[in-house]
């Protein structure tokens, strides 16, 4: 799976938003270890707090399906469906990945003229995770 397809994947995924209140539509593709591909919307709430990005639905919905080895994730965003800049994954999407991905972990943020890489390694440097916490 090139970067380019994942891109478009997470670009066809917008198109599944729900977000009535904020009107920023946000879609990600998940590819998994397998080459499987996982696509995720946000989806908003009038409580707001019950509200989920995109990577997280992506990402859960494989977690569903038994995948629990990533490679990437392409996210993209924008008011009324329309690409408006890079939507780098908020901190609790970070920390989602950080229980199911290694510092590899490739991020492609999708702007209107291309896409930005980084790893979960550079977007969440200190990151909390069981493994570090569980030794006796």
């Amino acid at each position: 799976m090139t970067p380019e397809k994942l891109c478009e994947l997470a670009k066809e995924a917008m198109t599944h938003s729900y977000s009535p209140y904020s009107g920023y539509k946000v879609g990600a593709a998940l590819l998994c270890a397998d080459g499987t591909v996982y696509t995720g919307c946000n989806i908003e709430n009038a409580a707001y707090t019950p509200t989920v990005c995109a990577e997280r639905t992506a990402i859960f919905k494989a977690v569903y399906d038994g995948h629990r080895e990533f490679t990437a994730i392409a996210v993209c965003g924008g008011k009324d469906g329309v690409i408006t800049g890079r939507f780098p994954p908020c901190g609790v999407c970070r920390q989602v990945m950080g229980e199911f991905c290694g510092d590899d972990f490739v991020i492609y943020m999708v702007g209107p003229d291309g896409y930005e890489t980084a790893t979960l390694a550079q977007l969440l440097p200190y990151s909390f995770r069981a493994s570090a916490h569980m030794q006796a």
